[in-house]
């Protein structure tokens, strides 16, 4: 899928900053099957692209995303019901994939770090998508609501496995039980968000956040360490970790970018990282989250 194609989001790169706008401003980028396609082709197109470094996501107009576009009514999430023009959906344990959890996957897969600029309302699949994108920073008018108890439903997009890692069991369980919806400081106190920000200054703390990363760190650590991080969540012990730490130390120690940050500092200059993910990433550090898609 072409970029100037997406129809629901749009993908600008400006440097070494990709931004992913959703764009349905006028049903408060509410989330469909099209803009979970679009979503993944994105995120695909920054992580296979060197030139991308950080990728910055947000919504356009006064919404991030406002949750699934409920304009089918109560059949919304029968998928039985699904129409026969649309294509069928992958299978998971011989069900239907939840489209919510094959964004959400996609991102946890990402090489590139993600920071969402959360610049209003997020709420169901419009917060639960977030919840594997690295930062998350918050307008003062944002609202965030795991509100889906009060649908009949259960949180997707992986959300029982990566919100009780972000927030913790009983903060997330709160939320989730109760499905109310609650504004950035209480999102900021419960861990969801890192920062507040009045709503102008949002988009420019987000990009001088990924200017600090994409200008100052070498593309490849950054993602060996997203790697690390993200999959000792869930590992047994520390042990694992200090496994995989000295095998990536060891692959990387000789590298022409560790060998670029060390001479930089000591000539008290600038790091010219040379190195690329897209071929340098060293095939020692297992994928995560392991079961990603074939592609990749």
């Amino acid at each position: 899928m072409a970029g100037d194609a997406y129809s629901e989001i749009t993908y600008e790169l400006d440097g070494h900053i990709a931004t992913i706008t959703l764009r349905r401003p006028e049903r408060l980028n509410a989330f469909t099957q099209e803009m979970a396609r679009e979503l993944v082709d994105a995120f695909d197109r920054a992580d296979t692209d060197d030139e991308v470094r950080v990728v910055v996501i947000t919504g356009g107009g006064r919404a991030f995303c406002a949750g699934a576009d409920l304009s089918s009514g109560g059949s919304t999430f029968d998928l039985d019901t699904r129409p026969d023009e649309e294509p069928a959906p992958e299978t998971i344990d011989g069900v239907p994939r939840d489209v919510g959890g094959v964004v959400s996957l996609r991102v946890a897969a990402m090489l590139k770090p993600v920071i969402a600029a959360i610049n209003g309302p997020a709420v169901g699949v419009g917060v639960t998508m977030t919840l594997p994108m690295d930062i998350r920073l918050a307008a003062e008018s944002a609202r965030f609501g795991f509100v889906f108890a009060r649908r009949g439903l259960v949180p997707e997009a992986a959300s029982s496995w990566f919100l009780p890692r972000v927030v913790g069991i009983a903060q997330a369980m709160e939320w989730v039980a109760t499905g109310r919806v609650f504004g950035a400081e209480e999102a900021r106190a419960g861990g969801l968000v890192s920062r507040v920000y009045p709503d102008a200054d949002l988009l420019p703390a987000a990009y001088a956040l990924a200017a600090e990363i994409a200008e100052n760190a070498s593309p490849v650590a950054v993602a060996v360490s997203r790697r690390l991080l993200w999959g000792m969540l869930g590992a047994a012990g520390p042990w694992e970790a200090h496994r995989l730490d000295s095998k990536a130390i060891y692959e990387l120690g000789g590298s022409a970018d560790v060998a670029e940050g060390v001479t930089a500092f000591l000539e008290k200059r600038p790091a010219r990282f040379p190195s690329r993910v897209s071929t340098d990433v060293p095939d020692g550090i297992p994928r995560w989250p392991g079961r990603d898609h074939p592609a990749r």
